[in-house]
């Protein structure tokens, strides 16, 4: 599926006053990041996607550092993450083209490398910008993901198994850590389900907007196909170090 940068943007942002509360997942996700890192202190940490700061946060608690780098494409992250680590060096743009001063020793990043379309080209890139023996943290997502949603749209991301990952990142790494677990969310209707994915900021697939009937259709498909109205996260951790 080719996505939209731009739409994207547009939708994260307009989510992140909610996003939090109904995050329930990428909070899991964010613990286990920092609770499987092989080391706890780190010269200079690169976070991609940093959005309202749930990873950051643990970050702050949880990990020594000299020089910490924030990156996002909403500008408005620059507020959340200012109140959490106060010296940051914020860098407003696109994860894939972003540039920095040096090289650091970790670069972390939350439920955002599913957006990326080619996993192979960044990866070698973010390579490029770790030192010898540096780290990369990421969570993303399995096929299994949202598994409801694209049976009844059609519409989901080209999301890599738990296998392709472990294939493109044995190229450059040692692979540390690799896990893929699924985590259903229940809701009390297919409305709730809608609102959810609107605050989390992950209805970016398309830019169509749905009008009744088209929100009707997708309600009673759903109570239909998914009595027990859950909805499937299925996240991937993975840890690897530069070799």
């Amino acid at each position: 599926m080719q996505l939209n940068p731009k739409l994207i943007k547009n939708k994260f942002k307009k989510s992140m006053d909610k996003y939090d509360e109904n995050a329930v997942v990428q909070k899991l996700m964010a613990e286990k990041l920092i609770a499987n890192l092989p080391q706890k202190s780190y010269e200079k940490i690169l976070e991609l996607g940093c959005g309202t700061g749930i990873l950051t946060k643990h970050i702050a608690q949880s990990l020594s550092y000299k020089k910490y780098y924030a990156n996002d494409i909403v500008e408005k992250s620059k507020f959340y993450v200012d109140k959490i680590i106060l010296d940051n060096i914020f860098i407003c743009g696109n994860a894939q083209k972003i540039k920095l001063p040096s090289k650091v020793d970790l670069i972390i990043s939350n439920a955002m490398f599913q957006w990326f379309s080619n996993l192979d080209k960044v990866l070698e890139y973010y390579g490029t910008l770790l030192n010898q023996g540096g780290t990369i943290a990421f969570s993303t997502f399995s096929p299994n993901n949202f598994l409801e949603i694209r049976e009844i749209t059609g519409l989901s991301l080209d999301y890599k198994t738990t296998d392709e990952i472990h294939r493109i990142l044995e190229r450059n790494f040692e692979i540390i850590y690799l896990e893929n677990f699924d985590y259903k969310l229940n809701f009390a209707n297919p409305l709730e389900i809608l609102a959810h994915m609107k605050n989390t900021g992950v209805n970016s697939l398309t830019g169509k907007q749905w009008g009744i009937t088209d929100v009707k259709i997708f309600c009673d498909e759903y109570k239909k196909k998914f009595p027990d109205l859950s909805l499937t996260y299925s996240p991937i951790i993975a840890i690897c170090k530069k070799y």
